[in-house]
């Protein structure tokens, strides 16, 4: 599980973990695909332990439908999850205290939060623009109640 704040590098350092697994790369799981919408953090963070870790720690199939952001639906083919491989998932929210029980492993990375904003606004550009303050309401109500950072096996900072 990689959880951190808009910005700080969690998808970066996911794909690195994913792609350098041993035996090949695990899969990776983002938690924009499990949002449902802007307003949505809480909810995709619950739909992660549900849908993939909770089957996943079973030693069965996990399956979703990725959230389409254009449409404002969960649409398209299922995506399944192989018991058998490795899991990474990463995402605002994603380290919980129901994701913590079932995780191996646990990193929150956070960052300085100006440099945080222009690196997600960057990669993101005008689609995240309107809706950055709304978002980071929702890290901060997570934060509050979950406390990834204490959680976390890992806590890194970007530089």
């Amino acid at each position: 599980m990689i959880d951190g704040r808009s910005g700080a590098g969690k998808t970066t350092l996911a794909r690195t973990v994913a792609a350098g697994w041993p035996g090949g790369a695990a899969q990776l799981v983002s938690l924009d695909e499990l949002y449902p919408g802007w307003g949505g953090l809480r909810e995709g963070a619950a739909l992660a332990c549900s849908l993939l870790l909770a089957p996943h720690l079973a030693r069965e199939r996990g399956r979703y439908r990725r959230f389409d952001w254009g449409a404002g639906t969960f649409a398209g083919e299922a995506v399944e999850i192989d018991p058998e491989r490795a899991l990474v998932v990463e995402g605002c929210g994603a380290l919980t205290g129901s994701s913590a029980r079932m995780a191996d492993a646990a990193v929150w990375l956070d960052g300085d939060a100006e440099e945080r904003r222009r690196r997600a606004l960057e990669r993101d550009g005008d689609g995240f623009r309107p809706h950055w303050e709304r978002w980071a309401a929702q890290e901060e109500l997570h934060i509050a109640a979950e406390r990834p950072r204490e959680r976390a096996h890992l806590r890194l900072r970007m530089p």
